[in-house]
């Protein structure tokens, strides 16, 4: 078993500052399976709206034990914040945010995950693969006329971050190009994740740990990490 890996604070507000997350971009934090203790066999959900990222680095902060650590993409609606203003609390079924509550989709998110059995940590082999894979998918739409995307390592994986300017309501424009994606670029060893399309979709939080399963010599627990910034997004 590794040590226990920490969220670093420094490393989460230069995650929201780059996300424009801060006054008048409302996000959702959620932490899933959250435990007061290492080895408690109890979990919970934390979660909370944060428009103030010092008051959102306290909550992330305040769990020493989860699954993951997570914020909403697209920006929330600003009356959420009357829901739970700039703090976390443990989360009945059905509280987290609606795709309805969602005001626009402001990014494009694509997830490349290494196959293996669930709830476990990828090998060293398979995570270098799925970002692989991830670089491979943004040279493809580079070459067809596609900005460079933010590129991100989800402690798993690879992920991409493509800024957009599209309603809630898109037509399935959003899912469709993960469709194409999938179909051009996943095989039995790395998958594009169709299911992140919905506006409503959380993602991993840079600079916090992900922690499925126990972290072991050859599937350890990492950090998830921005990897690639592109100049004038």
């Amino acid at each position: 078993m590794h040590p226990q890996l920490k969220p670093v604070p420094e490393a989460i507000l230069n995650t929201l500052k780059i996300l424009g997350i801060g006054p008048g971009h409302v996000t959702e934090l959620r932490i899933l399976n959250v435990r007061d203790h290492h080895n408690s066999q109890f979990s919970y959900t934390l979660g909370g709206y944060f428009d103030n990222p010092e008051e959102l680095v306290k909550a992330a902060l305040s769990v020493n034990h989860a699954l993951g650590w997570y914020i909403m993409l697209n920006p929330c609606h600003p009356d959420l914040l009357s829901r739970l203003y700039n703090r976390a609390v443990k989360l009945a079924k059905g509280e987290s945010t609606q795709d309805w509550e969602i005001l626009r989709r402001v990014w494009l998110p694509v997830d490349t995950d290494p196959v293996r059995i669930p709830r476990i940590s990828s090998t060293e082999e398979e995570h270098q693969l799925a970002i692989n894979r991830a670089h491979e998918i943004a040279a493809h739409l580079s070459s067809r006329g596609w900005p460079d995307p933010i590129v991100g390592d989800s402690g798993n994986g690879g992920h991409l971050l493509y800024p957009i300017d599209l309603p809630i309501n898109d037509g399935g424009l959003v899912q469709d190009c993960l469709k194409y994606l999938d179909q051009r670029f996943s095989d039995d060893r790395v998958k594009v994740d169709t299911s992140v399309s919905n506006p409503a979709r959380i993602w991993k939080l840079y600079g916090t740990p992900a922690c499925k399963g126990d972290s072991t010599e050859n599937r350890p627990h990492r950090m998830a990490n921005l990897l690639e910034i592109p100049n004038g997004l």
